[in-house]
């Protein structure tokens, strides 16, 4: 029981809910879970049959699960985004990852108490070298100022024409866009400005917390609010033509009656499984489960 994350199965978790997204299936919240050790946790990212939660304790943090039937098992190991002891990707918000792929990782960086101005950054991260040593030492391979945002960026891979791209958003309630950018220009630019770096973007909603790509069904969600920092959204777009329209091509909506703050959502494995987290300090994981 050892291994047994420090997640604990909450009274609320027999309390669940259904609902339809029209095109997309039935989704229902079967369990909800408090992880511990993430600080508020940014984000989660299903990778080499493994799940990935990242937040923002001390020094930003990216810990390692496997999924059981009805919650999580913690594999002990647990990634530190420093360089030398330092701080360096303090606000993880997004993990783009691609076999065959530079892996990207987003931070948003507040410069104000207000938080009206923000610093946006992607790293380059050597994935198999922070997984080896467990920190960045050594596998900060770039860093590049994510200056065509708007506000905020959360790097996610996605498919357009047969070509891979990074693809990311802005969480604020003015001009919000989803962008594609090239991986191979990314990885060798120091700022997204530079020429070739954008490839296409188009306009969608605001506080878009997080993107994930469902790669079978060629669809992106929008992981959002429906205010700034509360409630959760998932918004799902065709993706070829909302890049083709110009603005969010919408296939479904789907607004929670959810009071805190959704971060991230991935599906894990082939299955019908989802994982849905929030900033919260408890009840910050939710299993769904996702009906065709």
């Amino acid at each position: 029981m050892k291994n047994l994350i420090l997640a604990t199965i909450t009274a609320g978790m027999l309390w669940c809910f259904t609902y339809e997204l029209p095109g997309v299936g039935k989704m229902e919240v079967t369990r909800s879970l408090t992880v511990d050790s993430l600080g508020a946790c940014q984000g989660v990212s299903f990778i080499d049959n493994k799940v990935f939660l990242y937040g923002d304790r001390e020094v930003g943090v990216i810990r390692e699960y496997s999924v059981s039937p009805d919650s999580l098992v913690y594999s002990g190991r647990e990634y530190r985004l420093t360089v030398d002891g330092k701080n360096v990707i303090n606000h993880p918000t997004g993990i783009a990852y691609q076999p065959g792929q530079p892996v990207f990782m987003g931070n948003s960086i507040r410069l104000n108490p207000e938080g009206t101005l923000w610093k946006a950054v992607i790293y380059q991260v050597d994935w198999p070298g922070l997984q080896n040593s467990k920190t960045l030492d050594g596998n900060l391979l770039r860093t590049i100022e994510d200056d065509a945002c708007i506000q905020g960026t959360r790097p996610e891979y996605v498919q357009y024409k047969g070509k891979w791209y990074v693809a990311t958003a802005d969480y604020g309630d003015k001009r919000n866009e989803v962008r594609l950018y090239d991986p191979e220009k990314l990885k060798s630019a120091t700022k997204t400005s530079e020429p070739g770096v954008l490839y296409k973007k188009f306009t969608c909603g605001p506080w878009v917390q997080n993107l994930h790509w469902l790669a079978k069904d060629r669809v992106l969600v929008l992981i959002q609010n429906q205010i700034e920092g509360r409630k959760w959204r998932f918004t799902y777009l065709d993706l070829e033509k909302s890049l083709n329209e110009g603005t969010a091509h919408l296939l479904s909506t789907h607004d929670l009656d959810k009071a805190d703050e959704l971060e991230g959502f991935a599906m894990v494995g082939k299955g019908q499984t989802g994982i849905a987290v929030t900033s919260s300090r408890k009840n910050n994981v939710h299993l769904i489960h996702v009906k065709p």
